[in-house]
C-alpha cells in the first residue's frame, strides 16, 4: 500500500495534522506514539471496536452448546425419576451460564487477535523507530493522485520529516 509517512515532534502539531487529514477525506490513517494519548484517540474518533460482536457471537454459541450438551447426554441416556421431565433446562442454566462465558471470552480474544492482525508477518508500513521513543508518526494512505496533497498537509502542520512509503 502507498502512502506518506510525517515526522512529528510535538503532540498539538500531530493533533492537528491528523484533523486537518480527515477534513480533506482521507480515511486510512495509522498513528504511531511512544506513549498512549487520548488527544490522539479523540482526532482520529475511530468509532467502536467490533470486537464486540465476536464476543456476542461466541457468548451466544456456548449458551446454545451448554444447553445442548447436556439435553442430548439426558436423552441419549435417559433416567427417569419420578415422572419429572429427563430434560429439564433449570439444571442446566448453570451449564449454559459457564459455557457462555467460556466460549464469549475466548472469542473475544481470538477476535482482538484477527482484528489486530496478529502476529503480522509483513513489516508495519511506514515504521521508524524513534516513533517508540519520543517522535510521533503519522501515515496516511494516498494514491500517487494524494500524496502531493497528504505531504503537504503534513508539511504544513509542523511534521520534522515526510517522505513517501510504500
Amino acid at each position: 500500500m502507498q502512502g506518506v509517512i510525517g515526522a512529528f515532534v510535538e503532540l498539538d502539531s500531530t493533533v492537528h495534522a491528523i484533523e486537518e487529514l480527515k477534513k480533506r477525506n482521507f480515511r486510512e490513517i495509522t498513528i504511531y506514539s511512544p506513549a498512549p494519548r487520548h488527544e490522539l484517540e479523540e482526532a482520529v474518533a475511530a468509532g467502536p471496536s467490533k470486537v464486540r460482536r465476536f464476543t456476542l457471537i461466541g457468548g451466544l454459541m456456548g449458551l446454545s452448546f451448554g444447553y445442548w450438551i447436556p439435553i442430548w447426554i439426558s436423552d441419549y441416556w435417559p433416567l427417569v425419576v419420578g415422572g419429572k421431565p429427563v430434560a429439564s433446562w433449570v439444571p442446566y442454566t448453570i451449564i449454559g451460564f459457564e459455557l457462555m462465558v467460556l466460549i464469549g471470552s475466548l472469542s473475544t480474544v481470538a477476535g482482538m487477535f484477527a482484528l489486530a492482525r496478529i502476529p503480522r508477518l509483513t513489516l508495519t508500513v511506514g515504521y521508524d523507530p524513534r516513533f517508540s521513543h519520543s517522535d510521533y508518526g503519522v501515515w496516511v494512505a494516498a494514491g500517487p493522485d494524494r500524496s502531493l496533497e497528504a505531504s503537504d498537509v503534513l508539511r504544513r502542520n509542523g511534521a520534522v520529516e515526510v517522505r513517501n512509503e510504500r
